[in-house]
């Protein structure tokens, strides 16, 4: 992280306590749920889950160097961490509620702070998320989220229910995020238009919260595409012990990504659509008996049906003629060189 300010600057950083820095950025919010008995400035949180309600929780950590760069923009960080979460709860059909922050930064820069407190509720206070406790501490920067959301008691969606037959899916585009860190690292010219978009897609992605609670009672399985649609689809195959065949020319791609095909070897675009990651769309299958009730819910929502589930294993990618495609990554992860 590139620490803003002068001698003074530091000076009053130091001074600057770990409650001062809880007290000024992070336990006054506009959001204060009901359900929150005791939230920040105790030794933990006490919180009540409504009756009838099962407890949903997921945690993501992003690491600077890793998930971002030294130069990233704050804001987009606290956003960015935020948004992952939520996206967790979207693939599990639960309504995000309570959140805690463990935050470690390599100092206290209150402009980094201001702004990254800025783009961390502009997302919490969208879904309702209060912030109920955490921890700060110092080290390298790195950012982690405990995400906490209700569903109704048994209803909830899940990755190793996916049956043969049903239709798989996905709500947007796919490879924007992907597009533009490649754009980033210097791969392909920044584009005259549609850069500012490639930028949004990937740092400030929008969770699908809404698509994944219309989903319950209608998908079979859900993930949500954070490391690529290759790698989790396949979790939900490996989870669901059935395989699918992906019609990859099927795949949903923006106007912007579009335009860059041509700048793209073979059939890179593709790879890039179904492994770069960081799309934070929703993968699901649905039995095709519910294809109205899902046009139903989801009238609103651009969502493409790229493949089908089958009950032999294995994820076989093919063009809608019948031609084999062989993918040239299967998705991120981040021990693979380890």
């Amino acid at each position: 992280m590139t620490v803003a300010g002068s001698e003074s600057h530091w000076r009053l950083a130091m001074s600057f306590t770990e409650f001062d820095l809880i007290e000024r950025y992070f336990a006054v919010e506009k959001v204060s749920r009901s359900d929150v008995i005791l939230g920040i400035g105790d030794d933990g949180a006490v919180l009540k889950v409504p009756q009838g309600k099962e407890l949903v929780v997921a945690i993501d950590t992003l690491v600077s160097g890793i998930h971002f760069t030294d130069d990233s923009d704050p804001a987009s960080i606290g956003y960015k961490a935020m948004a992952v979460n939520l996206s967790d709860m979207a693939a599990m059909g639960a309504e995000p509620a309570w959140a805690t922050l463990s935050l470690t930064l390599p100092e206290v820069d209150h402009d980094w702070l201001t702004a990254f407190r800025r783009g961390f509720f502009e997302l919490a206070n969208r879904f309702n998320v209060q912030l109920v406790g955490g921890d700060t501490c110092h080290g390298p920067l790195a950012v982690t989220i405990q995400l906490h959301g209700f569903v109704n008691t048994g209803e909830f969606l899940r990755r190793d229910t996916a049956r043969p037959g049903d239709r798989v899916y996905v709500t947007g585009v796919l490879g924007d995020a992907g597009l533009a860190m490649s754009i980033k690292k210097g791969r392909y010219a920044v584009p005259q238009n549609g850069y500012e978009y490639l930028i949004q897609r990937l740092d400030r992605p929008l969770p699908r919260v809404k698509e994944g609670l219309s989903l319950n009672g209608v998908a079979h399985a859900a993930i949500d595409i954070s490391d690529g649609l290759m790698s989790d689809l396949g979790h939900i195959l490996a989870a669901s012990q059935a395989g699918a065949t992906l019609y990859v020319d099927r795949i949903p791609v923006s106007p912007v990504f579009n335009s860059y095909r041509e700048q793209m070897d073979n059939n890179a675009w593709i790879d890039m659509a179904v492994s770069a990651g960081d799309d934070y769309e929703l993968c699901f299958t649905v039995d095709p008996r519910q294809q109205d009730m899902l046009s139903e819910r989801f009238s609103a929502t651009q969502y493409t049906c790229i493949g089908t589930i089958n009950s032999s294993p294995g994820l076989h990618c093919v063009f809608e003629n019948g031609d084999e495609f062989i993918p040239a990554s299967i998705g991120y992860d981040h021990f693979k060189d380890q």
